[in-house]
């Protein structure tokens, strides 16, 4: 059989990339034809062709209707947000495959950050510098090394929303005290156990390095989104900030939910329900302020990751 699949890239890894492994394991599988950059997710595979340079939010443009979930937030969303058909969904056992000693650098906490337009409204699902510096200090005062990646979008193929971010030319920056205008990129530097995860990547391509880091990683960090689905695929616990959206809806994270199948039953969510851009909350509180309150998410990161 062949799949061919340029979705979103969070959602080519909840729904394309554990029915391909289904299918491999069955004997099913031929070919795969991708985005340029995900054959390491496909290692199983003999045959992956990286044809894409594009990624589109249009599900049934790319290649969705063609396999069992062509939704992310389930096949019924109403009644059981969250929650797909798992008769042909496999994970491959990532971290098994990808474990190495040339990224071994004892206790590690993997966070991940984005900055794009969501649904037209600007940016809110994001850490913003004064957050990463409160995780930083919290962080590697407890003995860990800190990987700290936000992509610029030009690293892969990226989809429309993305698209819009760069044309947009959004950036997270702060002035610091002492230390001037920076942006959160330039953060790291300011801290011993702190690396850019650019920096890192260097003997491999970015995936298959995100991927050897992520499979000896103690901890994710991450909004919600693709990250934090790429963060669920390595059996540790992940803690996932949301600011709108269908995670909203009640049990979205219940133990059927594709986030807690992915994870292994790891996945946190933490809510800062921005006003302005929900209509609907779901009886969260709300955060009216029309800012992020990232005090919810800093008090589960003590809790979690002693």
């Amino acid at each position: 059989m062949i799949v061919k699949t340029n979705p979103e890239f969070g959602v080519e890894l909840a729904l394309t990339m554990p029915y391909v492994y289904s299918l491999h394991k069955q004997d099913k599988l031929d070919t795969v034809i991708t985005s340029k950059g995900m054959k390491p997710f496909y290692y199983f595979c003999d045959d992956v062709r990286e044809e894409f340079n594009y990624r589109t939010i249009d599900n049934a443009a790319a290649g969705l209707n063609d396999i069992p979930n062509n939704w992310i937030h389930g096949i019924n969303p109403e009644l059981e947000p969250g929650v797909l058909n798992y008769e042909e969904w496999e994970v491959p056992p990532y971290r098994e495959h990808y474990e190495n000693k040339n990224y071994d650098m004892g206790k590690m906490v993997f966070i991940s950050n984005k900055y794009n337009v969501e649904h037209g409204h600007k940016p809110f699902g994001y850490f913003d510098i004064k957050c990463l510096y409160d995780m930083f200090t919290y962080l590697t005062s407890k003995g860990y090394e800190v990987i700290y990646k936000r992509p610029l979008n030009i690293e892969f193929p990226i989809d429309q929303n993305e698209m819009g971010s760069v044309q947009m030319g959004l950036d997270i920056r702060a002035d610091v005290s002492e230390v001037g205008n920076i942006s959160d990129r330039d953060l790291p530097k300011y801290f011993d156990r702190v690396h850019l995860f650019d920096d890192l990547v260097d003997e491999f391509d970015y995936n298959t390095t995100q991927m050897m880091i992520m499979a000896n990683t103690d901890y994710f960090i991450s909004p919600c989104g693709g990250n934090t689905v790429l963060s669920c695929l390595w059996d540790r616990p992940v803690i996932t900030y949301i600011t709108q959206g269908k995670e909203l809806r009640p049990n979205y994270f219940g133990e059927n939910s594709y986030f807690q199948k992915l994870s292994n039953q790891n996945c946190i969510p933490v809510f800062d329900v921005i006003d302005d851009i929900n209509g609907k909350t779901y009886e969260h509180e709300v955060n009216q302020t029309n800012k992020n309150d990232y005090t919810g998410l800093l008090e589960v990161i003590k809790n979690e990751i002693k």
